[in-house]
């Protein structure tokens, strides 16, 4: 066997190793979703505050509580979706859907997301509303980053860009909603567009 037989031997053996230790089963069909599910939500949420009679949310009001309902479908239907369609993928691949590595990669995912959804309770408690969309993009975007040395995707360039959103929904409170929708709307349809592109050719 030939010097290049025996490289090729070791590039397959890595490469296995690699796929075995790290979630293969993402499609970017769930991003698509996800970032679909989050422009209407957030079409509905304008539409709503728009036609509540002021511009601004009150913690204790009508209004807010179905902005929350708003955000909680928002969070139902894509995990939901992207469980059903990483589900179907997994059939499809011959791989399992549930081992270790996807343990791993849901406690890397879920610890940040967690902590943050925690912390902006505790704050929207304490009147301190201002800053929930910046949070809500920080933390994602730490999720992310996280998660993806357990998944072949590179989910971390999106977390990147949800963090950097967020920074600067911090300092620009004020076009909060509008960063929230480029973060968790077209961000998501842009990288689940990416991820099919690459699915085709591989």
């Amino acid at each position: 066997m030939s010097d290049q037989d025996y490289l090729k031997d070791i590039s397959a053996i890595k490469n296995l190793m690699s796929k075995s230790s790290r979630f293969i089963s993402l499609s970017g069909w769930a991003g698509i979703f996800a970032g679909v599910y989050a422009l209407i939500g957030a079409a509905v949420a304008y539409y709503i505050v728009m036609n509540s009679g002021r511009d601004y949310l009150i913690l204790d009001g009508y209004v807010f509580r179905l902005i929350l309902l708003d955000l909680a479908l928002i969070a139902i239907l894509s995990v939901g979706t992207a469980i059903l369609i990483t589900t179907r993928k997994a059939k499809s691949d011959g791989v399992k859907i549930w081992d270790e590595t996807t343990r791993k990669l849901l406690m890397s995912f879920l610890v940040p997301l967690i902590t943050g959804g925690i912390y902006i309770l505790i704050i929207l408690n304490q009147q301190k509303y201002g800053q929930t969309g910046a949070l809500m993009l920080i933390f994602y975007g730490l999720a992310l980053v996280n998660a993806s040395k357990h998944t072949i995707s590179n989910i971390k360039y999106l977390g990147y860009i949800e963090i950097a959103l967020g920074l600067i929904c911090a300092f620009y409170p004020g076009y909060g909603f509008w960063l929230w929708v480029i973060g968790f709307g077209f961000m998501h349809v842009v990288y689940g567009a990416i991820m099919l592109v690459k699915e085709k050719k591989q």
